[in-house]
């Protein structure tokens, strides 16, 4: 007797969601970081003193991938979610792509420190060479974990409406508006940049993101490695020169890639492999 194969299941993430993932990133992160702006002697009394360890500090910069995780299950459940996950495996991209996150971004940073007279690499910590290093696998679990939301729900479902090159402007620009209350938290390294440059840089690596994300097939890998590079604690501090020779490169990745930024062949806008589309 054949056995009748079962239909495999498909799932859909609906671009009206798109709305409900940025307020709920904006509301989580926020909502802690404000009560350490506005009330930041009973907040300090009553949760401890706000540092990169404080467990609200992790849970404010994971906002987007608690977002995208509380979108994930509602439209499509744990399985879904094992499905979306799956894109962490896609591990194929073009050599040139890898040689910039490997060594491109490690050296717009040493040019830019050493323009402004700053060191190749940043200096070590009193406690030695081991604590930068668990502080790099630190903030693998920390900033890059962002591209879960980013990459993995509003890259694609952006993707569907407007070119690459667009819907990574948007992100960009939503990204840095996001990060605007750390700049008024006391004792971040926020605290002593200009937020400008900053914004202007978070378009810009968003935008340089974008094509890696769609020649690798929508993968999650690479620019949850592209985002580690640049908050890598052995590459110097470049503010701001490193958001101008950022710019300086996106300009020619734009221009290198016009064609596929320009327009919508060839962009991912699934969010799951093999989704059902849906408006």
């Amino acid at each position: 007797m054949t056995e009748v194969a079962e239909p495999t299941r498909t799932f859909q993430i609906p671009s009206q969601s798109l709305i409900a993932f940025v307020i709920l990133t904006f509301t989580i992160t926020w909502g802690l970081i404000g009560i350490y702006i506005f009330l930041p002697e009973w907040a300090s009394a009553t949760f401890g003193e706000i540092s990169g360890s404080h467990p609200f500090f992790f849970v404010a910069t994971w906002a987007p991938a608690i977002s995208a995780l509380a979108l994930l299950l509602y439209f499509a459940g744990l399985s879904g979610a094992k499905t979306f996950l799956a894109r962490l495996l896609r591990w194929r991209c073009s050599i040139g792509w890898v040689a910039f996150i490997l060594m491109g971004i490690p050296l717009v940073y040493v040019a830019g420190s050493l323009i402004k007279g700053g060191p190749v690499l940043a200096p070590l910590p009193p406690e030695g060479i081991g604590a930068l290093i668990a502080m790099l696998f630190m903030m693998l679990v920390l900033g890059p974990i962002e591209e879960f939301g980013w990459r993995g729900i509003a890259q694609p479902v952006l993707q569907r409406h407007v070119a690459p090159i667009w819907a990574g402007a948007i992100i960009g620009a939503i990204w840095g508006i996001w990060h605007l209350p750390a700049f008024y938290l006391s004792g971040t390294v926020f605290e002593s940049w200009n937020f400008l440059p900053f914004f202007v840089g978070n378009i810009t690596l968003s935008i340089l993101v974008t094509p890696i994300f769609n020649q690798s097939r929508g993968s999650l890998l690479w620019p949850i490695l592209f985002h580690w590079q640049l908050i890598n604690p052995f590459w110097p501090d470049a503010q701001p020169y490193d958001t101008w020779i950022f710019l300086a490169v996106a300009l020619v990745v734009v221009w290198w890639n016009r064609d596929a930024l320009f327009t919508s062949e060839g962009a991912v806008t699934e969010v799951f492999p093999g989704e059902k589309r849906s408006a």
